[in-house]
């Protein structure tokens, strides 16, 4: 039986693969159905064995002792709890996917890559043409959407868009800076941004969007029911067949392990009731006639053109403002 074992040890040390008890660490912040979307999205694009730990379900989770002892191919850190714990494994390739927090230049290492939350800023743009919308509102934080207001100047103006653009250091900025916006713009556009929107400020937005007479683009569908006029929402589950594509490629070493990509496909969804009430609809915009249609980033397959001419797809409008 000692012989067994230590030829089985010897094997292990000269072929390092046979220690491979798994391929995927799935390392999620918690029990959510978002969250559970996205996984079945990557289980279904990328085959493979895997080992998952809910951080929410122990109060105290060492991801890089299980990294160490299991020694799986990567890691998929779903949420930002669990980019939090698995951005301290150096060595493994670490997925990223539903953090706000992996493109912060604060998380940035050899290893890391993912799919972040926010979306190509053509997609807006595009948004904002059909709404003839020419100076768009932007609340913002340096540190938490700069990066993105960065890649978003050339997009805007190539459609025509001024992003009139005002920094919150603080949430309890926000009404401040945003009555500093009255009349100075056409619409506004809300980003994921846990500074410049919260809980306690969104309805701020609508606020404003009722008394000024301009729409609000946001990226959640959740805010059509509070007064949106539109959104572009991540669809979970593509988001994770995208980084389940990834995983794949990663470990037959044909994708970079230090990019954090936009996601692929996206659903614009609009408030009906609240464009009429803009004066928006009825009217010659497409946006009056959309009830919902997905379609592709324009950077991953050139399909730009379908950004000018929506297609509805499936029925997904309110009808009136909020109460």
């Amino acid at each position: 039986m000692r012989y067994f074992a230590s030829l089985i040890l010897a094997l292990t040390m000269l072929c390092p693969s046979l220690a491979l008890a798994y391929d995927v660490l799935v390392v999620q912040s918690k029990h959510d159905p978002a969250y559970d979307k996205v996984l079945q999205g990557f289980r279904a694009a990328f085959r493979h064995t895997e080992r998952m730990v809910v951080l929410s379900d122990y109060a105290e989770t060492d991801v890089v002792r299980i990294v160490r002892e299991d020694r799986p191919g990567l890691v998929l850190a779903i949420g930002d709890n669990a980019l939090a714990a698995a951005k301290k494994v150096h060595q493994t390739p670490v997925i990223a996917v539903m953090s706000l927090s992996v493109t912060n230049p604060s998380v940035n290492q050899p290893n890391l890559t993912g799919i972040g939350m926010y979306i190509q800023p053509e997609n807006y743009m595009a948004i904002f043409r059909k709404l003839k919308a020419h100076r768009i509102g932007v609340l913002y934080n340096p540190a938490r959407s700069g990066w993105y207001l960065r890649q978003a100047r050339q997009p805007a103006k190539q459609a025509g868009v001024e992003l009139v653009l005002r920094e919150v250091h603080n949430p309890k900025e926000t009404l401040s800076k945003l009555s500093s916006l009255a009349g100075q713009v056409d619409a506004l556009w809300m980003l994921p941004d846990t500074i410049a929107v919260t809980r306690e400020t969104a309805e701020a937005y609508f606020n404003f969007s009722q008394k000024q007479r301009v729409p609000v683009v946001s990226f959640a569908s959740a805010y059509l029911g509070l007064g949106a006029a539109a959104v572009l929402e991540i669809k979970r589950g593509d988001l994770g067949r995208q980084a389940g594509e990834l995983a794949a490629s990663l470990l037959k070493g044909r994708a970079d392990t230090d990019e954090i990509g936009f996601p692929d496909k996206v659903v614009l969804k609009t408030n009906q009731g609240v464009l009429k009430n803009l004066g928006i609809c009825p009217g010659e915009h497409d946006l009056c006639h959309l009830r919902s249609v997905d379609y592709a980033c324009p950077r991953c397959d050139q399909n730009v053109r379908k950004l000018n001419g929506f297609l509805p797809f499936e029925s997904a409008v309110l009808t009136g403002w909020p109460g």
